[in-house]
């Protein structure tokens, strides 16, 4: 029997979305150089409360999720062919540039060095979307964003629940809300295969043939921590809009 258009868009998506998930796992591949298996280790004690390797970990992936995902909603303005889908776009180009901001503005006061590129595997996403035409476009971007975002969903509001620093917890709440209403106006596109979500959400995710493991550093390993320039401004740039599709 012949697959249909959809049905192997789906299973690409599904395949593809392991090596993500994966990378989510260890912010080692998005730009932070000492993790250990310790999450609540504190590594820095700051004037908004300890941070611990779970806080600085998830300070990374809010950044990383918006190198990827700004230009993902780039990309549904001008390749999506229901308003719906667009809207989607709108909604992931704001709620990913206020977080990015608030990442930039936190990031030195706590001594986080910040990724400047999205992981090799969410850069494939983009590259997903950027050949996909038509309404393949339009489910793949819907499936691929509905997953991961409901991927990080749980990890927002553990942070919640768990970071003693205020500066983290402001930004998990934010998260919180932008994550809620992605994943609101992704599901009101009619194109998400909840069958697939539902599976990508209660399976862990498997690692890519080969060691991508990060090694474990030393007890007592410094943190990576990026000094902020003399004006107080971050030195990391917003995140770079993806070309214009023709």
């Amino acid at each position: 029997m012949r697959m249909s258009r959809n049905a192997a868009g789906t299973v690409f998506v599904v395949g593809s979305l392991t090596l993500t998930l994966a990378a989510l796992a260890y912010p080692a591949m998005l730009g932070v150089q000492n993790v250990s298996s310790s999450p609540s280790r504190i590594i820095a004690r700051t004037p908004t409360g300890p941070l611990t390797e779970a806080d600085r970990d998830f300070v990374v992936k809010v950044r990383a999720a918006g190198l990827w995902e700004f230009p993902s909603g780039e990309l549904a303005l001008t390749k999506g062919t229901t308003q719906p889908v667009r809207t989607a776009g709108e909604h992931l180009i704001s709620g990913h540039a206020a977080l990015d901001a608030e990442c930039r503005l936190i990031a030195p006061r706590l001594g986080i060095t910040l990724p400047n590129q999205a992981s090799p595997q969410q850069q494939g996403f983009v590259a997903t979307l950027t050949a996909d035409h038509g309404k393949q476009f339009d489910t793949d971007l819907a499936n691929i964003l509905r997953v991961t975002h409901g991927q990080i969903f749980p990890t927002v509001a553990k942070i919640r629940a768990t970071t003693e620093n205020s500066l983290v917890r402001e930004l998990a709440d934010q998260a919180n809300d932008t994550v809620l209403d992605h994943i609101s106006v992704l599901e009101k596109t009619g194109l998400v295969d909840f069958d697939s979500v539902l599976f990508q959400e209660t399976t862990p995710p498997k690692l890519p043939a080969g060691d991508v493991t990060p090694p474990a550093p030393q007890p007592g390993a410094p943190v990576v921590a990026l000094t902020p320039p003399a004006d107080g401004t971050s030195p990391t740039p917003t995140p770079t809009p993806s070309p214009t599709v023709r």
